[in-house]
């Protein structure tokens, strides 16, 4: 039994590594405490659907019928309030007329970690 936890710790550090290997270095040095704090953030709860450079290419979004809103496209994300990013991630999608498929993170997120994730976002547009 200790074996076989240790085993699956092991396989869970890897996995983690290879995740965060998976970030490119600009996005891993993102500047600023709020886009830094947001990173942390999107690497627990966004990567899967929006991508490691927040493209909107995750391996669980590539799965998806509508693909996840790419981050880093400024000329779309420059019609967007903050206000409006807020509602969206703390809502869903479906809450500001986007699409379903973006859940709510009002019970995962505090309003900081949704200011960082917002600030992590425009960081991207740069």
């Amino acid at each position: 039994m200790v074996k076989r936890v240790a085993s699956l710790a092991v396989i869970l550090f890897l996995a983690s590594a290879v995740i965060y290997m998976s970030i490119p270095a600009k996005v891993r040095a993102v500047s600023g405490d709020a886009a830094a704090a947001g990173l942390e953030v999107h690497k627990k709860h966004c990567l899967k659907c929006h991508g490691p450079e927040g493209k909107g290419d995750g391996p669980a979004g590539k799965l998806l019928k509508t693909k996840p809103a790419d981050w880093s496209d400024k000329a779309k994300l420059s019609k967007i309030s903050d206000d409006e990013l807020f509602k969206i991630i703390l809502k869903g999608g479906e809450a500001a007329g986007k699409s379903k498929l973006m859940p709510a993170f009002e019970e995962k997120l505090s309003e900081q970690d949704i200011h960082n994730v917002i600030a992590f976002i425009r960081s991207l547009q740069k």
